[in-house]
C-alpha cells in the first residue's frame, strides 16, 4: 500500500461536475493499492497517517498529528501510484491491484481512519475525478506499508 499525504488548507474532489467530498484544513491522501496488500497493511498505513506529526505547534515546529491539529482527510483512490516507468514511454500498471480487489481495501482503509477518530471524505472509486487543493507548506510525504 502506498499513500501520498499532502497537507492542505482546503481541498475538494469533483465527479461529473458535482462535489463529492470537501475538507478544510487536513490531508489529501492519494491511495494506491497493490496485489499483496492485507489488513495489516491497512492498519499500519492508517495508523501512520493518523499519527505522523506534520502540523506545526505553537513554536512553528512540525510536532502535531492530524488528530491533535483537528484536521480532516480527503481520501482519493489512485492506482497510478503503482505505475512502472522503467521501460519505454508508456507506464505499466501491473503492480496495481485490480478494482475488485482494491476497492474493498480502499474502503477498509477509510473506515480504519474513521475508527481512529478522523473525519474522512472521499471521491468515487474508479471514477475520473478532479481534485483541487491548496497544498499547505507545501508538505508532501509518502507512506508505504512494505519497505
Amino acid at each position: 500500500m502506498k499513500v501520498v499525504i499532502q497537507r492542505s488548507g482546503e481541498a475538494s474532489v469533483t465527479v461529473d461536475g458535482n462535489v463529492r467530498g470537501a475538507i478544510d484544513r487536513g490531508y489529501v491522501l492519494l491511495v494506491g493499492i497493490t496485489h499483496t496488500d492485507t489488513e495489516d497493511d491497512v492498519r499500519y498505513v492508517a495508523n501512520k497517517v493518523a499519527n505522523l506529526r506534520l502540523f506545526e505547534d505553537e513554536n512553528g515546529k512540525m510536532n502535531l498529528s492530524i488528530l491533535e491539529a483537528g484536521g480532516s482527510v480527503l481520501s482519493v483512490s489512485q492506482f497510478t501510484l503503482y505505475a512502472d516507468t522503467a521501460k519505454g514511454r508508456r507506464p505499466g500498471f501491473s503492480e496495481a491491484a485490480r478494482p475488485e480487489q482494491a476497492e474493498p481495501i480502499y474502503e477498509q482503509f477509510n473506515e480504519e481512519l474513521r475508527n481512529l477518530g478522523l473525519h474522512v471524505e472521499t471521491g468515487v472509486f474508479g471514477a475520473m475525478m478532479d481534485v483541487s487543493l491548496v497544498n499547505d507548506g507545501p508538505v508532501t510525504v509518502i507512506v508505504e506499508s512494505k519497505k
